[in-house]
């Protein structure tokens, strides 16, 4: 793993009132922190396991962080992914050497294929979000963020599949100093927002939002994490993300892709909440399709 920087910006700090602290996993390998749990995983198979290769299904990073780590250990990958995918994530898959069979845009679809897979091929299935190692690879991010900040009042992670949330809501909970963390989802798909409402697993009824990495719902392995350690979700418009992503590109000079503008857009939409204080936010990826901009 890259020990990834952390950027900070004036001129974002007074657009949002509050001091900002932005982990750069657009700068990971691959370009996204998916590149932890995958390793993790992958780090925690047996020789034999590895020896009958890995599965899993993504809509781009987790299959490119997935293709990636199996690369580096030799050991063969298959990469599940919608037929809608952003093609510089298939591109980045294909650079890596996972081998990519598509399916329909549903996470069903992707479920029962990758389920066919494993049966055929006899490889490890690996989940996403919803798989301790993952999890436990993915909270590394925060971590590294809390030895380097150790007085951050508050974490913002982007919630999709719930696994980057939950790694950094543990380390929180065990290395920070009071620091809370709270989600950021769009409201197009907010699904953990309504589940942590309701106390169960909830499903989207449409995935239509530009955040991509965001689509998918929470598992029974991340779900009780974010229920015990994550303080809230705020949810935002497709226009407030893009707004929050055009100014990370214009003022910090870095490339982001949609789905980590939405915490940084949590804050814009909430400053009273964080006036003043210390704020960290994981910028989840970098992995953006630069000839289909969100904006001119």
């Amino acid at each position: 793993m890259h020990r990834t920087p952390v950027l900070t910006s004036e001129l974002l700090n007074e657009k949002a009132g509050c001091h900002l602290f932005f982990k750069c996993e657009n700068f990971q390998k691959m370009g996204a922190f998916k590149m932890r749990g995958a390793a993790n995983a992958i780090l925690s198979l047996s020789e034999e396991e590895r020896q009958r290769g890995v599965v899993t299904h993504s809509s781009g990073n987790f299959a490119q962080a997935v293709a990636l780590a199996a690369q580096k250990l030799n050991v063969r990958a298959y990469i599940v992914m919608p037929e809608n995918a952003p093609q510089v994530k298939k591109d980045g898959v294909k650079t890596y050497q996972g081998e990519i069979i598509e399916c329909e845009s549903t996470p069903e679809a992707r479920e029962e294929t990758a389920i066919k897979i494993k049966e055929e091929k006899g490889a490890s299935f690996l989940h996403p979000s919803n798989q301790d190692e993952v999890i436990y690879g993915n909270s590394t991010a925060a971590m590294e963020l809390l030895e380097d900040y150790p007085e951050l009042d508050v974490i913002l992670a982007p919630v999709g599949g719930g696994g980057l949330i939950a790694g950094t809501a543990l380390a929180a909970h065990y290395f920070g100093n009071g620091c809370k963390v709270i989600g950021g989802e769009p409201f197009e798909v907010d699904d953990a927002y309504r589940s942590l409402l309701s106390g169960k697993i909830e499903k989207n009824l449409n995935t239509n939002t530009i955040a991509d990495g965001l689509r998918t719902y929470l598992g029974d392995r991340n779900f009780p994490i974010i229920q015990r350690h994550v303080k809230k979700i705020i949810r935002v418009e497709e226009d407030e993300i893009i707004n929050a992503m055009k100014l990370i590109w214009e003022r910090m000079k870095i490339i982001i892709e949609p789905s980590c503008a939405v915490p940084f857009a949590a804050v814009l939409k909430n400053k009273e909440e964080f006036a003043t204080k210390n704020v960290g936010i994981i910028l989840s990826g970098g992995n953006v399709d630069v000839t289909n901009l969100p904006f001119g």
